[in-house]
């Protein structure tokens, strides 16, 4: 067999009978017809190689010009707030938890659209970028909140959408060994775009205003839709043989995959612990400047270095956690995860009395709680295709895509996100514990904190779940 039939065979029932296809091609070839060249089903290396790095790049980008403009809300919002014609309307938060949030649930959807139909999936990165560069053009020319809400909000999320979910399939095909890696890189570009846009997006607001900095970043989207739609691209002869061959077998395979009653317990516990996590996950990104300026009184400035600092360490986070997958159990990255970020909530940010004090705090929270979606690949790789020994006889017949693992966690990260702006009002109202307790618990935002540090600690009790023996 050779090496590409070999790779072939790895991937999945799907891939597996385009491999099978391509062996029985050779063995026809003495009957008349002209055998293969060596090259013809020849694939570029996966996990190494030009063309697998210069395709992760073009993924990077992708992730940091989506959700890092996503993630960069906040100078938007301190802008809305402050200046006419939004200045005063109460539904400006609205807009930033819109865009996360449609990015987050409608993946499901698209990556489904993509499996059913992969030639149009090599078009999503140029067409979504191009329809959010004309989103953000038409937010230009908002007049109110409602309209900022529908463009910069709900198209620009759909068109975000479209965008980067190529990416999450396509990896899969250009990085095997090293998934979680290459999965961690490309995530880490989230907090990169966190950190570095916010600071280009307010210089631009202050010289410009709303209009001609949402104009200038449409711009910027529709120069760079063409590059990296060029290379973000299907691994070439793997995918073409898997659509000609098998592109329903994903599909297929779910309702058997999900009928395994260890298999669906997995996926649920697992799920559970992410939309927990993501209800807590949020709210620092949210609330820490806010909490250094009333409890510090320190400038914009000082304020909004609480998240600059936590997205930078969420950089380090997501290709540190990412790389660990590949090597370790996915619960016990989950469980460094969840240990970490709840032990800095609760007694960096909940103790601490001091500004030293709460960057130490971002620093930390980024360290452990960035990185979280990175371990994403290890759940992905347990639960499409499970190898216990009691399952091991039937376990091609489990098989589920490991694109729709990722499409179910998130879809599950987006409802956690929707429900944290409700939650969070329901946690600040009354400023519980203010003056009556030591450092940040007495500030106003005691129970939000606990709540920050209770629900990471939730995101890793599949460690506590395998140990019982229920995972």
């Amino acid at each position: 067999m050779s090496c590409s039939e070999v790779e072939l065979d790895n991937r999945g029932p799907g891939l597996a009978t385009a491999a099978t296809a391509i062996r029985e091609a050779n063995d026809h070839s003495g009957d008349g017809a002209q055998p293969p060249t060596q090259n013809e089903f020849s694939l570029p290396p996966a996990d190494t190689g030009k063309d697998a790095w210069l395709f992760l790049a073009a993924c990077w980008t992708v992730e940091a010009l989506v959700w890092g403009f996503g993630f960069s809300f906040g100078v938007f919002q301190e802008y809305y707030t402050s200046h006419l014609p939004f200045r005063g309307d109460g539904n400006i938060a609205v807009i930033g938890t819109t865009t996360l949030g449609v990015m987050y649930i409608v993946t499901p959807f698209v990556i489904a659209l993509s499996r059913l139909r992969p030639r149009w999936a090599r078009y999503f990165t140029l067409g979504g970028l191009t329809f959010a560069s004309l989103t953000i053009g038409l937010s230009s020319l908002a007049t109110t909140t409602a309209q900022l809400i529908a463009t910069q909000g709900v198209l620009f999320g759909l068109g975000g959408c479209f965008a980067y979910c190529p990416s999450i399939i396509y990896t899969d095909e250009w990085f095997a060994r090293r998934k979680g890696m290459a999965y961690g890189i490309m995530w880490s570009a989230a907090g990169f775009g966190g950190a570095v846009l916010p600071l280009v997006l307010e210089a631009l607001l202050t010289a410009y205003g709303f209009r001609t900095a949402l104009r200038v970043w449409a711009v910027v989207l529709f120069l760079f839709a063409p590059p990296l739609s060029y290379f973000v691209r299907p691994r070439p002869s793997l995918s073409a043989a898997a659509a000609t061959s098998g592109r329903l077998s994903a599909f297929k395979n779910v309702s058997r995959a999900l009928s395994r009653r260890r298999q669906r317990r997995r996926l649920l516990l697992y799920q559970l612990a992410n939309v927990v996590q993501a209800t807590g996950y949020f709210l620092p990104g949210v609330y820490l400047p806010s909490y250094a300026r009333a409890t510090f009184g320190v400038s914009t400035t000082r304020a909004a270095l609480t998240v600059l600092l936590s997205n930078i360490a969420a950089i380090l986070s997501s290709v540190t956690l990412g790389t660990m997958t590949d090597r370790m159990p996915v619960t016990t990255c989950l469980v460094l995860s969840a240990a970490g970020a709840s032990a800095a909530a609760l007694m960096l940010w909940g103790l601490t009395s001091t500004l030293a004090g709460t960057y130490a705090f971002s620093v930390a929270y980024g360290l452990f709680a960035g990185g979280y979606t990175s371990i994403w690949p290890g759940i992905m790789r347990e639960t499409a295709n499970p190898r216990d020994p009691e399952e091991d006889e039937h376990a091609h017949h489990a098989y589920l895509d490991p694109s729709l693992v990722f499409a179910w966690l998130c879809a599950g990260r987006g409802l956690g996100n929707v429900v944290s702006g409700p939650l969070s009002d329901l946690l600040l109202r009354g400023r519980p514990w203010l003056g009556r307790a030591p450092g940040g618990y007495g500030s106003g935002f005691g129970s939000l904190i606990v709540y920050t540090g209770v629900s990471a600690f939730v995101g890793g009790s599949a460690f506590f779940w395998r140990r019982l023996g229920i995972l």
